[in-house]
């Protein structure tokens, strides 16, 4: 009597989402959210290019935030560092052909974390990456799939090696402009004129970019969202990187076909002002006039 064996292969759809919760400044049992709608929202966005279903934006921060109460002695104290949140959705079911799955997971993990680069809130160094791409034309680099991140590890561990902290990558076609680094989207401020790469398909729309975008402004800044070219960036006076993981990280220096170019940081940079409200709001230290922050007692 032959055997009836059903087998379940992971499939190749897979999107992922990154928040964290942080202890709510002078409030017992209080924990701050920032901006989760935007989240399930680029989540809803890549499941549609990927084919898959998605929770709604009403499920999605509930589940975020029942898993932060379930993890709640994990949120580090309040200061020190946050439980960083990876919501995944996934499809899996028996299947092995190019086809959408029969099935999806979306499941959340979490776990307490500090600063994301190893030189905690000191200047980070990159290098630029022109053999190696993170995202084409037409591919899926605007959205938050996995499938972006293994390509580039191999430039990342590269670039370690030599001592660099991370990687910047061009673009695939004429591999001039700017377009992000492994895991964070890049800003360039010259003569009171902050730029960014636009986000048109290749470069994921951060939360934190969004954020930083509106909070320059405020501040009186011209916010250009365009190409940036490598000359661009080489006559900058300030560049620093965005992200969840890495809040605001300040670019000391980037290399490019061996040459070294050093940028301003420091105290009276934009970079460390923009990092100490952005912070602020996040943790409860300032008051949210945005309403960016979601609060879970």
């Amino acid at each position: 009597m032959a055997a009836c064996v059903r087998t379940y292969v992971l499939d190749d759809q897979g999107l992922f989402e990154g928040l964290k919760a942080y202890r709510a400044a002078n409030q017992q049992g209080s924990y701050m959210l920032f901006r989760p709608e935007e989240n399930a929202r680029r989540m809803q966005h890549g499941a549609e290019r990927m084919c898959m279903p998605s929770p709604s934006v009403e499920q999605f921060v509930h589940a975020v935030k029942q898993t932060v109460l379930a993890n709640r002695r994990w949120v580090p104290p309040q200061g020190k560092g946050a439980l960083y949140i990876r919501p995944l959705l996934i499809g899996s079911g028996p299947i092995l052909g190019l086809a959408p799955a029969p099935e999806y997971t979306f499941l959340i993990y979490a776990a307490p974390v500090g600063t994301y680069f190893k030189e905690g809130l000191a200047p980070i160094n990159l290098v630029v990456e022109d053999s190696i791409h993170r995202a084409m034309p037409g591919g899926t680099g605007g959205v938050k799939t996995i499938t972006n991140y293994a390509p580039v590890l191999k430039a990342q561990m590269d670039a370690k090696s030599r001592g660099f902290t991370d990687v910047l990558y061009l673009d695939a076609v004429h591999k001039t402009y700017l377009e992000e680094a492994s895991s964070c989207n890049l800003f360039i401020v010259k003569d009171g004129v902050v730029a960014t790469p636009a986000t048109v398909g290749t470069i994921l729309p951060g939360i934190t970019r969004k954020s930083v975008i509106e909070l320059s402004r405020d501040r009186g800044y011209q916010v250009e969202e365009r190409l940036v070219s490598i000359d661009d960036l080489v006559g900058a006076d300030e560049v620093f990187c965005t992200g969840t993981a890495v809040v605001i990280a300040p670019v000391s220096s980037v290399t490019y076909h061996g040459q070294r170019y050093e940028f301003r940081t420091g105290h009276d940079t934009l970079s460390q002002a923009l990092h100490t409200t952005l912070t602020s709001i996040q943790m409860g230290l300032a008051e949210d006039k945005k309403g960016w922050t979601v609060a879970i007692d």
